[in-house]
């Protein structure tokens, strides 16, 4: 079965380079364009893709209110209908990135990033798994420097952070730093099927969506302090 693909950004050079790119992968299929947020999500409500790529800045619309928008107006039970959205950004991150994803992102990819990292990008986060180039996790975590003091967490994540058991909190850090179910297995000495369990089981008792939000729920439950991740 294909992966639904739509195309929002301001550019129609992006656009159209983008869309052919992805169309001549045989499980990829673009059903739709938008020169602007707004646009985005009107196309993304008709078309009901899998993945939409957003651009962060764009006119009528910026690409973090679209996607708070698309995520947030979702109709209860419609989950599953819910699209991943995988930010498109400069090499210059964007001030926000902290806040797309706490709105519903899946991770960001450079617009300068090598064509077969956009096909990768689109099935990764179609898979449900979360996207964050190394230099954006880098700008996430000096963000969430900047907005909260040392020490500072908020008492939600905090009480959820208890409900975990002690390996599941430590598969937590290690995801907050930076690292990917293989280089965790390796750390843990268990099997990566293990990681991905106990990944699965973490966004199921912390109520998250994906390993973004696993990054941020670590570092706002005081898990994690900012400038301790590894890379």
């Amino acid at each position: 079965m294909s992966i639904r693909v739509i195309i929002v950004d301001d550019q129609a050079m992006v656009r159209a380079g983008f869309a052919a790119l992805l169309a001549a992968q045989s499980d990829i299929e673009v059903v739709g364009e938008a020169p602007d947020g707004r646009q985005g999500v009107e196309v993304s409500r008709r078309t009901r893709p899998d993945v939409v790529l957003m651009d962060v800045r764009m006119p009528e619309m910026d690409g973090l209110a679209a996607t708070r928008e698309l995520l947030s107006a979702m109709p209860a039970g419609a989950a599953d209908h819910r699209p991943k959205v995988l930010m498109l950004t400069t090499f210059d991150v964007d001030d926000y990135v902290y806040e797309a994803l706490r709105v519903g992102a899946s991770g960001f990819l450079l617009k300068d990033a090598p064509p077969a990292d956009l096909i990768a990008a689109v099935r990764v986060v179609a898979a449900g798994d979360a996207l964050l180039a190394p230099s954006v996790t880098r700008r996430l975590i000096a963000d969430f420097a900047r907005q909260r003091p040392s020490g500072a967490f908020r008492s939600g994540p905090a009480r959820r952070l208890r409900g975990l058991t002690p390996r599941e909190t430590e598969v937590l850090e290690l995801v907050a730093r930076g690292l990917s179910n293989q280089e965790i297995a390796g750390r843990l000495v268990v099997a990566e099927q293990t990681v991905k369990t106990h990944v699965s089981r973490i966004l199921a008792k912390a109520d998250l969506r994906d390993r973004a939000q696993a990054v941020i729920f670590a570092y706002e439950s005081g898990l994690v302090e900012p400038g301790s991740a590894e890379g």
